[in-house]
């Protein structure tokens, strides 16, 4: 049983002994390990940090790790937030591409949770995401009699409520985005 709950087995002081008023001679004697009660009490609510590192200061140390925490809180934004999964790719070019590509996702999802501390809007830009998924963009067409047609792509006018979210991030949506054309040689 102690085995089996290590961490808790600490707080205990499990001895057997010599018993003759037993069957079986043995007696089971557990006792409440003072010093891990002790320990437990002045540490409670401290952060420990144990490091093979010999020449930091504490604060080198807590940076260090903080840094850590935020490497591997990248790795879950692009896992679950911006749904990048792995993606097995059979050239090297393939590979720097869709590195490149998560690096960007990270980085423009950093810079978002900057405007928003900035803004006073909290540190969560899953929350600006879901809020702003609602303003999107359309394709208006418009036949032209003597050529080809002509396509104007228009912003949607936000609700008042995403209006003003974007006004305190400070981003103004353009009325109308450029349609890119087409590189040459490229399929559509």
């Amino acid at each position: 049983m102690l085995a089996k709950h290590s961490r808790a087995s600490k707080k205990f002081v499990v001895e057997v002994q010599a018993s003759a008023g037993n069957p079986s001679g043995l007696e089971l004697l557990v006792k409440d390990n003072l010093a891990w009660q002790e320990w437990t009490e002045r540490s409670a609510g401290c952060y420990l940090l144990r490091t093979n590192v010999t020449g930091w200061t504490e604060e080198e140390l807590w940076r260090t790790y903080i840094q850590l925490t935020e490497a591997e809180a990248a790795f879950h934004i692009q896992k679950s937030d911006l749904s990048i999964r792995p993606v097995w790719h059979q050239r090297e070019d393939r590979v720097r591409a869709h590195i490149f590509v998560c690096f960007l996702a990270y980085a423009l999802w950093k810079t978002l949770e900057q405007w928003q501390a900035h803004a006073g809007l909290g540190n969560s830009p899953r929350m600006i995401l879901e809020e702003l998924r609602q303003v999107q963009s359309a394709d208006v067409v418009l036949p032209i009699v003597d050529g080809p047609e002509m396509k104007v792509r228009c912003v949607i006018k936000p609700s008042d409520a995403h209006a003003a979210l974007l006004a305190r991030l400070g981003i103004e949506l353009p009325r109308r985005l450029a349609i890119p054309k087409p590189l040459q040689g490229a399929v559509v």
